[in-house]
């Protein structure tokens, strides 16, 4: 009695795994998309972060989701990325939002606004007052939502052919610098150009242009600015921290399975974590290396930043009154702004100025 018994129990969970096995089949279905990122395959570090992304959600799902990573111009220019994915040439894209504020100028807040936050800053804001829903609210009207995907952390001011010490000496430079830092600089007479970054190193050689920004360190190495113009300014006031965005197709993202969208949330965050951790790594070096091949550091006058803080003042009230989602996600973020400020001052920032002002002490 007991051996037919056991049998028949064997028999009934047999039949149960073939009755499941397919069911999970179903559930986690083989998926094929392609990604189209806006940075050339040269900087390992912002396009390998879509690159990390594309493994990382290949080995939670046991390779049945698979995403191709193509670099600008292999389908679509590195700023047409987000129309790319809004007509479904494309399932998703690597891109900062804020190369598409002509569309909708809140979707610069996305990647972070001139005089705006940090890279932790950002990424709370993001999480923890609103910063998602307001850009993914914007996004909703081109047929995507999005997750963030990396950031650069504060950037550099860019190479300049000649010193630039006056506000007076910002009037006709002819400067790569896309998003409202270029919008901003130009009410200082500033002629802003957004050119891409494979198209920026011939530009400074042939001189039509004075200037030009894209990162830090380690990309700015890579482009070879230093080649064609060696003063090198900080900060890049107009990009603090730099978020980057997966922009997915809408379609696309809701025929997903639940856990298929929770993982890529997942992914997306851990290649975020990644390309900050990259950049913090390797940025020092590079400066180092730069330094060594005769780059010569220079920052911002007090002057120009004050000027460069009040037009951009300026800009964002203008903003405001035209876009009522630039108006929203703005208010949001200055009110986070406000709020995290003197905690940073009083402990981070106490902090590492210390560390900064004793390092190789003993």
């Amino acid at each position: 009695m007991k051996r037919r018994s056991f049998l028949k129990g064997a028999g009934l969970a047999a039949a149960a795994g073939t009755v499941a096995a397919p069911a999970i089949a179903q559930s986690s279905p083989e998926i094929r998309w392609r990604l189209t990122s806006s940075f050339p395959k040269s900087l390992d570090t912002i396009f390998g972060t879509a690159q990390t992304f594309a493994k990382y959600m290949a080995e939670a799902t046991d390779n049945k989701f698979q995403i191709q990573v193509f670099a600008p111009g292999e389908i679509v220019g590195g700023l047409q990325a987000l129309d790319a994915v809004q007509n479904g040439t494309v399932e998703c894209a690597h891109t900062p939002t804020y190369y598409y504020l002509g569309k909708e100028p809140a979707l610069a807040i996305g990647t972070g606004l001139p005089f705006g936050l940090n890279a932790r800053q950002q990424h709370a804001w993001w999480h923890f007052a609103g910063g998602k829903e307001l850009i993914n609210e914007s996004l909703a009207k081109f047929n995507v939502t999005s997750l963030v995907c990396g950031n650069s952390g504060a950037q550099m001011g860019g190479f300049f052919r000649k010193e630039i010490n006056t506000v007076d000496d910002l009037k006709g430079l002819k400067f790569r610098i896309g998003g409202l830092g270029g919008m901003v600089l130009a009410k200082l007479g500033v002629v802003p150009q957004q050119i891409a970054p494979g198209d920026v190193y011939p530009a400074l050689e042939r001189g039509t242009l004075d200037a030009a920004e894209f990162v830090g360190p380690y990309d700015d190495e890579k482009l070879g600015f230093l080649k064609v113009a060696k003063y090198y300014y900080a900060p890049g006031w107009w990009e603090g921290g730099a978020m980057l965005h997966l922009v997915i197709n809408q379609q696309k993202w809701d025929e997903l399975p639940k856990h298929y969208q929770a993982i890529m949330a997942q992914a997306s965050e851990a290649a975020n974590n990644w390309m900050l951790a990259k950049y913090d790594a390797v940025n020092g070096q590079a400066l180092r290396r730069m330094i060594g091949g005769g780059a010569e550091l220079r920052t911002f006058s007090p002057a120009i930043m004050d000027a460069s803080l009040k037009a951009a003042n300026e800009l964002y009230a203008e903003l405001s009154a035209k876009s009522p989602d630039f108006k929203k996600a703005y208010e949001s973020m200055v009110a986070y702004r406000a709020d995290v400020l003197p905690w940073w001052q009083l402990n981070e920032y106490a902090f590492d100025t210390f560390m900064i002002r004793t390092r190789g002490k003993s």
